[in-house]
């Protein structure tokens, strides 16, 4: 009597494919020997697979999230110096369009005094 030995599958065989693998003699044994924690087992072990795929799931959407927030906040920052940027040019504006219309008085103030003739002291 002799057993295989097969290579290690790459997913959990169930209870029917293991009892196939056996030779008929070892079969026999399986099947007076049978129990059900090799079937308890397997279920186990597959619902531990997918819990950890679940829980890999779960931490990949938050570190999604953590960057969709890291991305609104950066966004919400660049707002800010651009309102407080535009606040700035209003007030540079302002000034400006206020020196503006000085130089334009003083102007109109040379141009009056330059347009009227100098006063002659022979009268």
């Amino acid at each position: 009597m002799t057993t295989s030995s097969t290579s290690a599958p790459s997913r959990p065989l169930s209870r029917s494919e293991w009892v196939s693998t056996l030779s008929p003699w070892r079969r026999l044994l399986a099947m007076v020997n049978w129990r059900p924690v090799y079937d308890i087992e397997q279920e186990t072990e597959k619902l531990r697979i997918e819990s950890l795929e679940s829980e890999k799931r779960i931490l990949e959407s938050k570190r999604q999230m953590h960057e969709s927030e890291k991305q609104i906040l950066e966004s919400e920052k660049r707002l800010k110096q651009l309102k407080n940027k535009t606040e700035q040019l209003k007030k540079e504006n302002k000034r400006l369009a206020a020196l503006e219309s000085r130089m334009d008085a003083l102007l109109l103030n040379a141009d009056s005094s330059s347009q009227t003739p100098p006063a002659t002291g022979s009268n």
